[in-house]
């Protein structure tokens, strides 16, 4: 707590923005060392990347008009069970023949019958090789830990590598020391929502302890992300905070 106290001041006496900034979720592209990586915001911790012929779906949710212009995916990413990142609604509607679910036991354990031989099962701190991408799962959880919505163990965040390019996912996570130190982030994408995960506060003290290059706020349903964005800019560290529209029906 005592690490957050400094954000709360710079708070305290910074000016509020008094024009909100015009949201779209419209995709972002980046140039990566094998051609260009594009990225998909979809809803709340839903986001869709295409690289290199290869698409990845991560914790897709949502109604199936959100991915009607996506081609099928290759990998799908699901960090943890919750129904908003496992979706068997959301999956039902995908082409999901060729894909390849990427998820911890807990997930795996709540997947319908029908992807049972598409799963591959990754726990905190594993990580593999699939088309040429790199996957690592991470650790996502609340703190306290012991009785928390979200547990050691029981979830994955994950660390994609894409043509050079570092992605991180958080998952529902609090701003854990697994977080923290993690290091040549190149993408974040980091949750922040009471009462589930963590406040603005703790995701920006977070993220400026490890620097990502590009830092997306997500699943952020009823958080002040211009605030957010205003205390990251305003520590003058090489991070820039993208605003994207996740609610874009709301």
């Amino acid at each position: 707590m005592l690490r957050l106290l400094p954000l709360i001041l710079i708070f305290a006496v910074l000016p509020f923005t008094l024009v909100q900034a015009q949201l779209n979720s419209d995709p972002d592209r980046i140039e990566t060392e094998n051609g260009e990586l594009v990225i998909h915001p979809i809803l709340h911790g839903s986001v869709v990347f295409e690289w290199n012929g290869l698409n990845v779906y991560v914790d897709p949710w949502g109604d199936a008009a959100l991915y009607e212009d996506k081609d099928s995916p290759d990998l799908i990413l699901i960090s943890h069970p919750h129904g908003d990142h496992l979706s068997p609604e959301t999956l039902n509607s995908l082409n999901t023949e060729n894909a390849t679910f990427i998820v911890p036991q807990a997930v795996a354990d709540e997947m319908p019958e029908q992807y049972s031989d598409q799963i591959m099962i990754l726990d905190n701190g594993e990580s593999l090789e699939q088309n040429g991408i790199n996957i690592k799962a991470i650790a996502m959880y609340n703190l306290p830990n012991e009785g928390a919505r979200h547990t050691k163990g029981w979830g994955n965040g994950y660390v994609i590598t894409m043509g050079g390019k570092d992605i991180y996912i958080s998952g529902d996570t609090e701003d854990i020391p697994e977080m923290r130190t993690l290091e040549g982030i190149d993408i974040a994408f980091v949750c922040m929502n009471l009462p589930y995960t963590m406040d603005i506060y703790q995701a920006a003290s977070a993220v400026l302890d490890f620097e990502p290059a590009i830092m997306y706020p997500y699943h952020h349903r009823g958080q002040d992300i211009e605030r957010f964005k205003e205390i990251v800019d305003w520590e003058g560290k090489n991070i820039e905070v993208r605003l994207k529209d996740w609610y874009p029906s709301q």
